[in-house]
């Protein structure tokens, strides 16, 4: 049997052992990402194989927390996309402003980026003291990270243009201070803000919701587990609510194109039927 065969059947175990042993499931994520995550945590971790790294795990539940920064990919940015804010500006502001009180969802929220650059739109809008805005990961550290709300300076500042780009109607620095090589966002920005665990994996709807933003998380999954997203997607939006996707990603290439129509192609929005 040759190594990349050996590779793979030493994959399935892992992630089958990984939802045995801490129920997290990535046995329907993307083949070709994990095996680049993991390969990657497996140098990280010096172990010879999978099969030894599927030993230390589990035997030392210490370093899964470790790996899950590897499979979860937390790399996000603020206002990633510009276009896809200045498209909520002017196609699904107008009609949030209808409802006495608002609903978002953030699915795979990672370390809170874009649910800091929605609530500075919300704010800008005047939608942010109406708006309960859920922002969820299975990441825990990710999490805490977004709870928080301070980030790396440079990558603040870096992130003005796009903020500029996405209708942005002051100064990106108007919403943080800055302290040595860190920022904070204002606290304001995240009073209405749920940060909350959930897994597009195993977990089901917990609110009514007239927006979820789920961008660049559909990629790492194959495509059972993109169906399973957009049918739990479809049951938590109001009737006509909306989906924001990744450039990526596309709802009309699922079983559930049909409870979808086009909003915005180029921004990957749609709206629920």
């Amino acid at each position: 049997m040759d190594a990349e065969r050996i590779f793979e059947i030493e994959l399935e175990l892992l992630v089958e052992a990984i939802y045995q042993r801490y129920q997290y499931d990535f046995r329907q994520y993307s083949r070709h990402s994990l095996r680049r995550r993991l390969a990657r945590a497996q140098e990280q971790f010096q172990c010879r194989s999978l099969s030894q790294l599927q030993e230390r795990l589990l035997r030392e539940p210490a370093l899964f927390p470790r790996l899950l920064d590897y499979l979860t990919v937390p790399t996000t940015e603020l206002f990633r996309d510009p276009a896809y804010f200045l498209a909520l500006r002017r196609h699904v502001v107008p009609y949030l402003r209808t409802y006495p009180s608002v609903k978002i969802w953030v699915a795979g929220c990672s370390t809170g980026e874009e649910a800091y650059s929605l609530a500075i739109v919300l704010a800008e809008e005047g939608l942010l003291d109406k708006t309960v805005l859920y922002a969820t990961d299975i990441n825990p550290r990710s999490i805490e990270t977004a709870r928080q709300g301070i980030y790396r300076a440079d990558a603040v500042r870096e992130a003005s243009g796009n903020y500029r780009a996405a209708g942005g109607r002051g100064s990106l620095a108007d919403y943080y201070s800055a302290a040595y090589d860190s920022v904070r966002f204002d606290p304001a920005l995240a009073r209405n803000v749920v940060f909350a665990d959930h897994s597009l994996a195993t977990d089901a709807v917990f609110a009514e919701v007239h927006l979820v933003s789920c961008r660049n998380v559909l990629i790492y999954f194959d495509r059972s587990l993109q169906d399973r997203a957009f049918s739990l997607f479809h049951d938590a939006l109001v009737r006509q609510g909306f989906l924001g996707l990744g450039a990526k990603e596309t709802v009309l290439l699922s079983d559930h194109k049909d409870q979808f129509e086009v909003i915005s192609q180029d921004a990957r929005i749609f709206r629920k039927r």
